[in-house]
């Protein structure tokens, strides 16, 4: 049975679609390690040490000896290298996984690529592997320089100015370490049209950080007025574009025409946003009792809640939810509850799960196949 026809309504009337059941006992999908390890059998090895190359390098490891002088502190540098090695929910290596799988389901485009398939492992060419490496080496770098403090809003608590100050150096220089890396890897590849999808990918994410900086600032976090459109248009540029991009550069290498490139692109966008709405609705689903747990005013259930209750309204529930000059998070979590931004959120998170599956099923079925589903499932589910 194919994905389309497996599809289901997410209830009565037009509206999202869910992702359908894995099987017909199945009424949730695996956990998140489970679908990972799963999905690295498939691609041929861990991705978790995709960059293990890079990571193990003599500068890497003396910058690494250096971040261990922030311990004390709270430099962001810290929670970042920590995510690196011990990675959340859904978060582990998953650009890089997802890239390898979705040139493992394509596969060769015919048999004027007879040529590419010296080094071919598990289906998927060298170069493929090597894009997913660039990938990776790209979303750290934009991981550890968004990590860089604010200087002038430090409190006494985060730590001492000078070691505030060394861990913004530090920061920038690894975070320049991993992009100049990336862009001779890049260069390596020899592809001048997946030069071009990835540089298009950095300047995405470029404008995309510098947006989310400008309406997270301090003067304008409360009073920033944006819709579910304009987040999502911002939201492609910051979370989406690099995987959506580097899918479709998987298929360029393997010299796949505009079809099966766009086919890629569209998974590659969809899940992610998918994927960006899931982690802006764990504030807010079951399972996250802590009620002081603070989320951006500018995450998908927010805009969502800000738009079925009305500009003026919202303005309104922030004011009442304001003590002392600071925001009451469980106050105005529970009140976003209570209306329709979470909802509306869920059902969007399995809209863009479906879009995705749309968009696999124009590959043969297989296991890798199966194993982005499985992606799909795993970030669409909230029970």
């Amino acid at each position: 049975m194919s994905l389309r026809r497996l599809l289901r309504r997410a209830g009565p009337g037009p509206g999202p679609r869910r992702p359908p059941r894995r099987g017909l006992f199945s009424a949730s999908p695996p956990p998140w390690s489970q679908v990972v390890s799963e999905a690295e059998k498939i691609v041929g090895y861990p991705t978790s040490f995709i960059s293990l190359r890079c990571l193990l390098s003599d500068e890497l490891g003396n910058i690494a000896l250096q971040v261990r002088k922030l311990v004390g502190t709270r430099h962001p540098l810290l929670s970042t290298a920590r995510g690196l090695v011990q990675d959340s929910r859904h978060n582990l290596q998953m650009r890089g996984l997802v890239v390898l799988l979705v040139s493992k389901a394509a596969g060769p485009s015919g048999p004027a690529t007879l040529a590419l398939d010296h080094g071919m492992v598990s289906g998927i060419y060298p170069s493929q592997r090597s894009l997913a490496e660039i990938t990776e080496l790209i979303h750290t770098a934009f991981l550890v320089h968004r990590g860089i403090v604010n200087l002038g809003e430090l409190k006494t608590s985060d730590g001492p100015l000078k070691d505030m100050q060394f861990g913004n150096k530090i920061a920038i220089l690894s975070g320049d370490f991993l992009l100049a890396n990336a862009c001779t890897s890049l260069a390596q590849l020899q592809n001048t049209k997946v030069v071009e999808l990835i540089s298009s990918a950095l300047s995405d994410l470029v404008q995309g950080i510098y947006h989310e900086n400008s309406s997270s600032a301090e003067e304008n976090w409360i009073t920033d007025d944006i819709g579910i459109s304009a987040w999502k248009k911002q939201t492609f540029l910051s979370h989406s574009a690099l995987l959506a991009k580097s899918c479709q550069a998987a298929m360029e290498l393997a010299r796949h025409g505009a079809t099966v490139q766009e086919v890629a692109f569209q998974y590659g966008k969809h899940m992610s946003l998918s994927h960006k709405i899931n982690s802006d609705l764990q504030p807010f689903v079951k399972g996250k009792s802590d009620g002081s747990l603070a989320f951006s005013l500018n995450s998908a259930p927010a805009i969502l809640h800000q738009e079925f209750l009305g500009r003026e309204m919202w303005m309104k529930q922030i004011r009442e939810a304001q003590v002392k000059g600071s925001l009451d998070y469980s106050k105005l979590r529970e009140a976003i509850k209570a209306g329709k931004g979470v909802t509306s959120a869920i059902d969007l998170c399995r809209y863009h799960g479906n879009k995705a599956l749309e968009a696999l099923e124009h590959f043969p079925p297989s296991e890798a196949r199966s194993a982005l589903a499985n992606i799909v499932f795993a970030v669409t589910t909230f029970l």
